[in-house]
């Protein structure tokens, strides 16, 4: 490892850390072979990895073996089809005697998944005699299943044949396009998660840990620590020398060399085949072509608030016609929209096309370029001072206008505040593109002092690095008797509660107006006050009465899911009570921070009124309602058109949230890094949806379009990673299964539904999102 990437993967701060993958690219036919000397066992095995996915929607193999076009052995993603769920099977005569194919689907390219699958044909229960885990967590649900009968010997992998792994063959050519990374073959043995991953106790995420058992006769651990040679990189390193036959794979410098410092623990930038336009991805996510006319662009899976950032990329470039351009964008560009250069999407951007254009735009304005327009083979480099704004672009080693990164000075412009997205476009002929390197592996030219590859090991620390000790969602079953839930690791300040499997009320109950006191946020009802609902804040949970009325806070049999924060300026969280005096006003909160989003409901009184919402990407001259399918609408009676502040929010004279002695309570939020993200995107009216980047893996989502549509709420207690199964803010609907939703993923979320309540073509909606784990730690989903 060289001294400059030593020197970028200091940081990284779990106790173990695996220092390698290996990049299989599919487009080089990648995999690696091994015959056994002789057979292990057929009843007992288990396999652990790590993976992190390239292409998505392909048929893909991890392990296989094929003894003839009829009996074989695969474990990897949609092998029967490219649905993107994981296949775990084996087929005699072509018919499948065992298989574990998950109901889920696994879409997220920007993190690493622990993938452990076992065979234990001796199990005396069938359902356990084929198992995956993921992340730790064993998958229940499968939309294909076929226990083996006991004590079957499962003829093929582990047999003295070839076997295989990045690859299915030699029948099917069906190759894996990503990065593995500890990959153990664990020989008559049936292990869980545990022997090779724990839960870090800071963060709460699973993360790998070093293995101390046995292997048995073709037991390997493979840690592609060796890039001496082709040979030397598929090197057992468990002590039985059960090497590995590499085909595909490249240890030479440059853009093939395909060992990778991109790791379980030390996620590597890719670019983001879920934020991309008329763009094909290859080589695990580092290369872009395309061979169409504009606009075709490619954003990255990282995008950079703050620090200083440097990162490279080849340029390829075919004959005829052709158009590039190497940017940072910000939130607003759209990968559909046009190029870099579009001024309603600022940032900076050096672009060039096969005539005569070589210029650098800086905020949509044209600065000085002096350096030469960049040709097939050449390195184009940019460095980036998120803080300071600063860009810098370079050539082959060389900064445009004399600039010093380093220094800080002869900058190529200075972009506007706001986080800032690598990204990438190009048109014309098929090799028209990039190869881009973030510092997974050695970079051309050495990185400007202080200067960062884009990994999540430097990224900033997030204040808040276990957010399920602020925010959480938990299931339960009602009893219709008194009852509490002690699972929380806060004492919450707002609980939320609603039946899944009922049309009942949405309860709220905080701990600024006291227990047994609850709104509901789909009527304009006054707040009631029950002693059999939420009785009691606890320092790990809350208590619930009996719940005799209908109110629908404990129903018997009834399946529930609460939503809890705590609150506190920590995450940007805080309750205020006030009493109107039909003047325009300002009210204090405690947030340190303005909110990006805050709710006024009027308490009390026979003209109480529905929740009125501030937010921040509609700005403070437009307000919604809450508990309403209606759009948002203007009015400065209520905010007074006037941002909230670091110490107050404006109210204006409307009774809905200024009657003159009437009770009132506002719940506000501010924005945390890497725990709460308040945004907007627009609908594209497609099945492949706008990606939005959180800066975390979301526990609990909130959507609303800015139309006559109700808003949408998912989390992840209820749902894994596709979430399709919404509830409703303005109604009491039980839990309804939908056509499509949206991907809660690593980094954020991706609108998978066409439709106008979520995805209408030129809607605005607003979204309020919570964080399950900050990207900086986060797994795949």
């Amino acid at each position: 490892m060289s001294a400059i990437h030593q020197v970028l993967l200091a940081g990284s701060g779990a106790s173990y850390q695996i220092q390698n993958s290996l990049r299989f690219r599919a487009s080089n036919s990648a995999y690696l072979t091994r015959t056994p000397a002789s057979g292990g066992s057929q009843t007992t095995y288990t396999f652990s990895y790590w993976m992190k996915r390239g292409a998505l929607g392909a048929q893909q193999t991890h392990f296989s073996v094929a003894t003839n076009s009829q009996n074989y052995f695969a474990l990897g993603f949609g092998f029967i089809n490219n649905n993107n769920q994981l296949d775990f099977l084996y087929a005699e005569s072509n018919v499948i005697t065992a298989r574990k194919q998950t109901s889920r689907v696994f879409r997220d390219p920007s993190a690493w998944y622990h993938v452990v699958a076992v065979l234990d044909t001796t199990n005396a229960t069938a359902a356990d005699r084929l198992r995956i885990y993921i992340n730790g967590v064993r998958e229940t649900s499968f939309s294909a299943s076929t226990d083996p009968t006991q004590n079957t010997n499962q003829h093929g992998w582990n047999t003295a044949v070839a076997n295989y792994i990045g690859v299915a063959k030699p029948t099917y050519a069906l190759y894996h396009d990503g990065y593995l990374a500890n990959v153990y073959f664990i020989d008559g043995q049936a292990l869980t998660p545990s022997s090779f991953g724990q839960a870090d106790a800071t963060t709460g995420v699973w993360a790998p840990k070093a293995y101390s058992g046995t292997y048995g006769t073709n037991g390997f651990f493979l840690q592609f620590k060796d890039a001496a040679s082709t040979t030397t990189i598929g090197y057992d390193t468990s002590g039985n020398s059960n090497n590995w036959t590499t085909s595909g794979i490249s240890v030479t410098s440059g853009v093939t060399f395909d060992q990778m410092l991109d790791t379980p623990t030390n996620n590597y930038c890719v670019l983001n085949p879920l934020d991309r336009y008329q763009v094909t991805l290859s080589n695990a996510n580092m290369s872009m072509s395309v061979g169409n006319a504009y606009p075709n662009n490619v954003r990255s899976t990282v995008t950079l608030s703050s620090g200083k950032w440097y990162w490279e990329a080849l340029v390829n470039s075919g004959s005829g016609t052709y158009n590039h351009s190497f940017s940072i964008t910000k939130d607003s560009f759209s990968v559909s929209g046009g190029t870099y250069s579009n001024s309603s999407n600022p940032g900076a951007g050096w672009t060039w096309d096969s005539a005569s254009d070589n210029s650098i735009y800086v905020n949509n304005s044209l600065v000085t370029n002096t350096l030469s327009k960049p040709a097939a083979n050449d390195i184009v480099m940019m460095a980036y001072d998120a803080d300071s704004g600063k860009v810098w672009f370079g050539l082959n080693g060389t900064w445009n206008n004399s600039g010093n990164p380093s220094g800080g000075t002869n900058q190529s412009g200075t972009v506007s505040s706001g986080s800032m997205t690598p990204t990438l476009t190009a048109y014309g002929t098929s090799n028209n593109g990039f190869s881009v390197n973030f510092g997974q592996r050695a970079f051309s030219y050495t990185p400007p002092s202080g200067f960062k590859a884009l990994n999540t090991a430097n990224l900033s620390v997030p204040s808040i690095k276990k957010p399920s000790l602020y925010m959480d969602a938990t299931l339960r079953t009602g009893t219709g008797a008194t009852a509490s839930v002690s699972s929380l690791g806060f004492q919450p300040d707002l609980v939320w509660i609603k039946s899944r499997s009922a049309a009942t009320n949405n309860n709220l109950f905080d701990s600024a107006r006291g227990a047994t006191i609850g709104l509901v946020s789909q009527n304009a009802n006054a707040e009631y006050t029950d002693a059999n609902s939420l009785t009691a804040f606890n320092s790990n949970g809350y208590s619930l009465g009996s719940d005799a009325s209908s109110r629908g806070v404990n129903i018997n049999t009834n399946t529930y899911v609460d939503w809890a924060w705590k609150e506190g300026a920590a995450p940007g969280f805080d309750i205020v009570t006030y009493t109107g005096n039909g003047a325009n006003r300002t009210v204090s909160h405690a947030l340190g921070a303005a909110p990006a989003c805050y709710v006024v409901k009027y308490r009390s009184g026979s003209n109480a009124d529905e929740w009125f919402m501030y937010h921040k990407a509609l700005g403070a001259t437009k307000y919604i309602r809450w508990s309403q399918a209606l759009g948002s609408f203007a009015g400065s009676t209520y905010w007074q058109d006037t941002a909230p502040t670091s110490s107050v929010f404006s109210i204006g004279t409307n009774t809905a949230v200024n009657t003159n002695t009437s009770l009132y309570v506002a719940y506000l939020w501010s924005e945390i890094d890497g725990f709460s993200k308040f945004g907007s995107y627009t609908g594209n009216a497609s099945s492949d949806g706008p990606f939005v980047f959180c800066g975390f893996r979301p526990r609990w989502i909130y959507i609303k379009g800015d139309n006559a549509t109700s808003g949408r709420q998912y989390d992840t207690a209820r749902l894994t990673n596709e979430a399709k199964s919404p509830l409703y803010f303005n109604a009491a609907n039980a839990e309804s299964a939908e056509a499509n939703g949206i991907d809660i993923l690593s980094n954020g979320f991706k609108v998978r539904w066409s439709d106008s309540v979520i995805n209408g073509s030129g809607t605005t909606y607003i979204f309020m999102a919570f964080a399950e784990a900050p990207f900086k730690y986060a797994r795949a989903r």
